[in-house]
């Protein structure tokens, strides 16, 4: 590129991780009057990538999504990380920070199967294949009759697991199937009622490197404000917790009319439990909102139930 790329943006390879970055680098490019060429993406291997034979609870958590692309933005190989939000830990490294959000995409999970039509009508003892244990202690807690066994790998990898007889059934984020025009594959969208997301899905997250003030810049006019209030409520939740990829965590906050409301869980990994809050107030509380909700759990929730 003449006098080099205009921006650099880290990516993982994955199909969804790509079409993330690309819609960044759209919106960059509208947004500055640039053509898309001037804004290079640098695909980057991660070891969550190559771990897919278990959970990665027990692997390292989410920094594992994350690592190398830190490493790239600290040595400046690259000016900016994508990543799907729910995959980012609540503390980063010293000298990075999320710079902010694109504007939110439904946070909703959708449950996939050939064999019914619904979560609730999949037969007893039917195999439901997922890596979330969010997502396998919520199926525990609303269907206990069904057996919950370990789905990793891309969006694209699990859907062939599925179709090949691996597992009966398996659920995914209707964001990412939106981003990659695959919503077809849906066979239920499951209403936030029953099965609450995750802090963070559906929000693609920007990292940068702190003191990297013109890249801040460049950022500034494809950010999503509100994005940015909810998702600090909810990563403060989070936070409070010590949430990792080691306890069922959920957690979704709304906004409207300058006003933020927010509903978050923790459950035991069986389902036999679910402690539940709720927390609303002006944006500008956002992180007070999410501390304070956080601690309510921890006052009420028993101790074991936060695995570490």
């Amino acid at each position: 590129m003449p006098g080099g790329p205009w921006m650099k943006i880290g990516t993982r390879g994955s199909p969804l991780a790509l079409a993330q970055a690309r819609e960044m680098r759209a919106l960059l490019a509208a947004a500055h009057d640039l053509p898309e060429e001037r804004i290079a993406l640098v695909v980057i291997k991660t070891t969550g990538d190559m771990i897919l034979d278990r959970p990665l609870s027990e692997a390292g958590g989410k920094g594992l999504f994350t690592k190398e692309l830190d490493i790239a933005l600290l040595d400046g190989s690259i000016d900016i990380a994508v990543h799907s939000s729910k995959d980012l830990p609540t503390l980063l490294p010293d000298g990075l920070d999320i710079a902010g959000y694109l504007p939110r995409e439904d946070v909703r999970d959708v449950f996939i199967s050939p064999r019914a039509e619904s979560l609730a009508t999949l037969a007893p003892g039917s195999l439901v294949g997922t890596a979330s244990l969010r997502r396998q202690a919520l199926v525990r807690r609303l269907r206990p009759d069904l057996r919950v066994g370990l789905l990793r790998g891309n969006v694209q990898t699990r859907l062939a697991k599925l179709a090949s007889g691996e597992c009966d059934a398996t659920l995914l984020a209707l964001a990412g199937l939106k981003r990659l025009g695959m919503v077809s594959h849906a066979t239920e969208i499951l209403g936030e009622d029953q099965f609450l997301p995750a802090v963070g899905q559906g929000a693609i997250g920007v990292t940068a490197r702190s003191d990297d003030h013109e890249t801040r810049i460049k950022l500034g006019s494809v950010l999503d404000a509100p994005t940015g209030f909810a998702l600090m409520l909810e990563r403060a939740f989070l936070r409070v917790l010590d949430g990792s990829c080691r306890t069922p965590i959920a957690g979704h906050a709304r906004i409207g009319d300058g006003r933020l409301t927010f509903r978050g869980q923790i459950l035991r990994a069986d389902g036999s439990e679910c402690y539940e809050t709720l927390a609303e107030g002006a944006v500008e509380e956002a992180e007070r909102l999410g501390v304070q909700a956080g601690n309510d759990l921890l006052a009420r929730a028993p101790a074991d139930i936060l695995a570490h």
